[in-house]
C-alpha cells in the first residue's frame, strides 16, 4: 500500500492506494454493469479480472497531472491519483491517521452500499 500525507482544503489528510496503476481507469471511466433493474444509478464497477489493462493515456489530467504509469511510492502519487483514481482512499478531513480502507476490485464493487453483493 502506498500512503502519502497531503494537505487537502487546508486540512492534513492521508491518501492511500494499492499502486495498481495498470488497473486504474479513473472514477468516471472504469467500465460498469448496466444499472440494476428498477434503478437508474445503482450499478457495479467491473472487477479487475473482468477487465484488461487500463489505458495509460486518454483519461485526462487533474491539476495538470496525468495518470501515473507505475506508482511505486508516495513520490509517484499526484493530483490525478487524489482526484480521479477509483482505487484510492482519502482520510476524512483532519484525520490523517485514520486506517485506510481501500476499495476492493477483486469482485464487482457497487457504487451504492452495500458495495459487495451476492446478486
Amino acid at each position: 500500500m502506498i500512503k502519502k500525507h497531503v494537505t487537502l482544503f487546508g486540512q492534513p489528510a492521508t491518501h492511500a492506494c494499492d499502486g495498481r496503476c495498470d488497473k486504474a481507469w479513473g472514477i468516471g471511466n472504469r467500465p460498469t454493469t448496466p444499472p440494476r433493474e428498477g434503478t437508474t444509478d445503482d450499478y457495479a464497477f467491473l472487477a479487475d479480472d473482468e477487465l484488461g489493462t487500463a489505458p495509460i493515456e486518454g483519461y485526462g489530467y487533474e491539476g495538470g497531472d496525468c495518470k501515473p504509469i507505475d506508482a511505486k511510492g508516495p513520490e509517484d502519487v499526484n493530483k490525478w491519483c487524489i482526484r480521479a483514481c477509483e482505487r484510492a482512499w482519502m482520510s476524512p478531513p483532519g484525520q490523517p491517521d485514520a486506517t485506510p480502507n481501500l476499495p476492493d476490485y477483486t469482485t464487482r464493487f457497487y457504487n451504492i452500499a452495500p458495495h459487495k453483493r451476492s446478486t
